[in-house]
């Protein structure tokens, strides 16, 4: 429960008490992995214990940190050996899918692997474990709100023109604010290839003598 008057929160706890059995925890503070802070600056939510357990369980607390979650030079391929433990594979992705609930950051590398979960190689693992090692170097990172007097709505989207190098096809991206601060986000493959995106230059005709 929140709002700006505190009497009618009471008021409704009250009546909540009245016909449930009810335990009030206080204050939130950590909730289904996510944490959240309150200070002058605002609201911050990150889910830094959730990241640093996903480390410990891929056995990757000791990794060294990368500045990016992908390989620049990364090139998708279906090539390569077939996972025997077909559930660790998807279990990680699993869990990097839920830490992108404040890991905006992350949502394009996580849409990428995820798209192979039926039949990952090691290749894609080793994509995996690039974002494991990413999240070591970032693992404090999270969602700032705060109140900016305004409730402008403004929205962001990109896509990656075909890059996917199995099926031509785009992964698309978006974001959106509210009073600047972020509230949606997703990143997400197209079901059909997209047509070359082409540059129109004005033409003007040559004098005539």
């Amino acid at each position: 429960m929140t709002g700006d008057n505190l009497s009618e929160i009471h008021s409704l706890k009250q009546y909540l008490r009245n016909k449930f059995a009810l335990k009030d925890l206080g204050i939130l503070k950590y909730f289904l992995g996510i944490e959240l802070a309150r200070s002058s600056k605002g609201l911050f939510l990150n889910q830094r214990k959730y990241a640093l357990n996903l480390l410990q369980e891929a056995e990757m607390s000791p990794c060294k940190p990368v500045h990016t979650p992908l390989d620049t030079n990364l090139k998708l391929d279906i090539q390569g050996e077939p996972l025997t433990n077909l559930s660790y594979y998807q279990r990680m992705v699993g869990k990097l899918i839920y830490l992108t609930i404040t890991r905006l950051d992350i949502s394009y590398a996580v849409s990428i692997v995820s798209q192979f979960m039926h039949s990952p190689t090691t290749t894609h693992l080793k994509i995996v474990y690039r974002i494991l090692c990413y999240l070591k170097g970032s693992v404090g990172r999270g969602i700032l709100m705060k109140k900016n007097n305004h409730t402008t709505i403004i929205g962001y989207t990109d896509a990656d023109w075909a890059c996917n190098s199995i099926d031509r096809k785009s992964t698309t991206g978006f974001c959106t604010f509210v009073g600047g601060n972020l509230v949606t986000w997703k990143s997400k493959k197209q079901s059909v290839v997209a047509a070359q995106r082409l540059s129109i230059v004005p033409w003007h005709p040559l004098p005539v003598n």
